[in-house]
């Protein structure tokens, strides 16, 4: 065992239980210490560019239909403009499957990245509801002090303040939520009319809003540690070259305080003429001075010098906290960073592994033929199937007739009008409709109708002859279906 080793040695014990719990299983509830610092204030401006996606998004409209919508109630799937339904399925699935690989990537390269600052619940949580926090309780001390003192008038007052801003944040983030379900303008006759009108919708934004008040002002971190699954993935899905906030044990240990008597190191103390004198730590000692403000501004209370955990959401703070302590006592910052297992150990870093490699390639597979399908889908599919139960009949002229039913679907946010079928290759064919038909199909919409295809007798080679049907709207090929005529016996 090399001298690092012999630093490092992590005994796991801080794995078998959380700093959120304590011994005797009871919630210990987490008083992070504000954060700041570049990264900080970079996740900072990353939020509240998200945030003005999130809620300005369900409010941007192409030819009169939301940017994006999902509409499981009806079925009704709207992504950048581009309407799906439940004839693209398929497309869903293919897609789901392509994002799961992706996330097992991105988290093999990068670890929880993705937690610390594109999450929406890291985002409202640290970006929003803690800041309000900070701002009417106070700091960390500050608001243990509140939490342990007696009711008093300005006890009750802060209380009822900050809940009640996180319940009008929560219901905003209910109705925008919604909006992505029903879109934009039925969430604002839910909010605008009376409640009579809308009892159901009314019913689910209280439903929403008090999920989402309950999870940012009492679940909190116990999202990230408890329900959320990606945690549990991390674990499986890290490997020693994985990119993560990683404290450097080779530089850092053994750890120890920074005395004013010391002789020998790099740390710095203001003197009584203002001047910051270097003086030398012992040889013996690394760069970590044991000041623990890495685990006071954690917001899940871990200690990241004990090495990678399931609770760390990468959400930057300890990294923070520790450049601002190295820049006091004078050492190189980066003891806390962005670096994978190899990189602290061998100091070298090597993202693209063999398993990375693997996973790239089945990724880049499954990115072509989503591709492909995308491009070669149309914007109106055509289902046509002959009537169950129905055989042919013989009508005058030497002609036998098949009964159809017919739906024409448009994936669009535009009217198709003016649709009619005409048979390909059959120019002797004709097509009758049942009553009248309609010749338009809706935006997002579908036309269904009943039609008789009559073929001449004497053209039937088969039992079952296959026919192919186009589709014109305005004079233009829109798609093409394929269908069976049954005849008699040859």
């Amino acid at each position: 065992m090399n001298i690092i080793d012999e630093l490092y040695q992590d005994t796991e014990e801080y794995r078998d239980h959380l700093a959120t719990v304590d011994k005797k299983g009871k919630r210990v509830w987490m008083y992070p210490k504000k954060p700041g610092g570049w990264f900080y204030k970079a996740r900072t401006w990353v939020s509240f560019a998200l945030l003005a996606l999130l809620f300005g998004m369900p409010f941007i409209r192409v030819n009169g239909e939301p940017l994006l919508l999902f509409n499981v109630l009806e079925r009704k799937f709207i992504i950048f403009s581009i309407v799906f339904t439940p004839q693209d399925m398929h497309l869903f699935a293919l897609a789901m499957v392509t994002f799961m690989l992706f996330v097992v990537l991105f988290t093999v390269v990068f670890g929880r990245l993705f937690c610390g600052w594109i999450c929406p619940q890291t985002i409202f949580m640290e970006m929003v509801f803690r800041k309000i926090e900070y701002w009417i309780d106070g700091d960390a001390g500050q608001q243990r002090k509140l939490a342990a003192a007696p009711w008093t008038g300005q006890k009750m007052f802060k209380r009822v303040s900050k809940y009640a801003i996180f319940y009008a944040i929560a219901l905003l983030i209910a109705n925008t939520f919604l909006m992505y379900i029903i879109g934009s303008d039925k969430v604002l006759k839910i909010a605008t009319d009376p409640i009579g009108l809308h009892l159901g919708g009314f019913m689910a934004l209280l439903v929403f809003s008090g999920i989402f008040f309950f999870v940012f002002s009492y679940m909190r971190e116990q999202v990230c540690i408890a329900v959320c699954p990606y945690g549990r993935l991390q674990g499986v899905l890290l490997v020693p070259d994985s990119i993560v906030v990683h404290y450097d044990y080779v530089r850092g240990e053994p750890r120890g305080k920074i005395s004013r008597q010391s002789t020998v190191g790099s740390w710095q103390s203001e003197t009584q003429t203002g001047e910051l004198p270097t003086a030398e730590l012992p040889t013996k000692k690394g760069d970590c001075i044991d000041c623990k403000l890495c685990v006071h501004v954690c917001p899940t209370g871990i200690d990241i010098r004990n090495g990678t955990q399931l609770e760390c959401v990468n959400c930057t703070a300890c990294m923070d906290a520790c450049d601002d302590v190295m820049t006091k006592v004078n050492r190189p910052k980066g003891l806390i960073r962005y670096d994978s297992e190899t990189g602290i150990k061998e100091g070298r870093r090597k993202i693209f592994t063999t398993r990375v490699w693997a996973y790239t390639g089945v990724l880049t597979a499954l990115i072509a033929v989503q591709v492909f399908l995308f491009a070669t889908r149309t914007e109106v599919e055509t289902v046509l199937l002959r009537t169950p139960g129905q055989l042919y009949q013989k009508v005058e002229g030497g002609y036998l007739s098949n009964l159809y039913n017919y739906e024409v679907i448009n994936k669009t946010t535009k009217d198709f009008p003016n649709i009619e079928f005409k048979l390909k290759g059959a120019p002797n064919g004709r097509i009758k409709f049942v009553g009248d038909a309609a010749t338009i199909v809706p935006k997002g919409g579908m036309l269904k109708g009943v039609f008789f295809i009559e073929m001449p007798e004497n053209q039937l080679d088969s039992r079952k002859t296959k026919l192919e049907i186009e589709v014109w709207s305005n004079g233009k090929l829109v798609d093409e279906a394929k269908t069976n005529f049954l005849g008699p016996v040859k």
